[in-house]
């Protein structure tokens, strides 16, 4: 039996691939940039060829150059990357953080604000 879409696992395979070949210079490929409502920053997506594909920092991570960029500060970690695709099965929310704490982002709302043509997305 085949599936139309590769599992979950494979998907964040392929998503990671994805970004990894963007290399240092993915911001020229950032299609949305997500923020709470106390301006951290929480997510990215960037245009890929298989697809929109998300990037969040989990857990405690630092932030610098006026938090557009997540720069370490001393001794703290720089937090771990979360990569997933927006297309493909799986569960409609996925995680992210910043420091207000921990939340969840819905994929099919990511979606609808890119297909908007919205650069900036506010999560309350």
């Amino acid at each position: 039996m085949s599936s139309a879409y590769p599992s979950p696992a494979d998907r964040r395979k392929r998503a990671e691939q994805d970004i990894a070949e963007l290399g240092a210079h993915r911001d020229s490929r950032l299609l949305l940039r997500v923020r709470c409502s106390a301006n951290h920053h929480v997510a990215a997506v960037y245009d890929t060829p298989h697809g929109p594909v998300l990037v969040v920092l989990t857990g405690p991570h630092a932030h610098g150059s006026r938090d557009f960029v997540d720069v370490p500060h001393g001794a703290h970690d720089r937090g771990r990357e979360y990569v997933d695709s927006l297309v493909g099965n799986g569960g409609d929310l996925v995680p992210a953080w910043c420091e207000c704490g921990t939340r969840r982002i819905s994929r099919s709302v990511l979606r609808q604000t890119i297909a908007r043509h919205k650069k900036s997305m506010i999560l309350n």
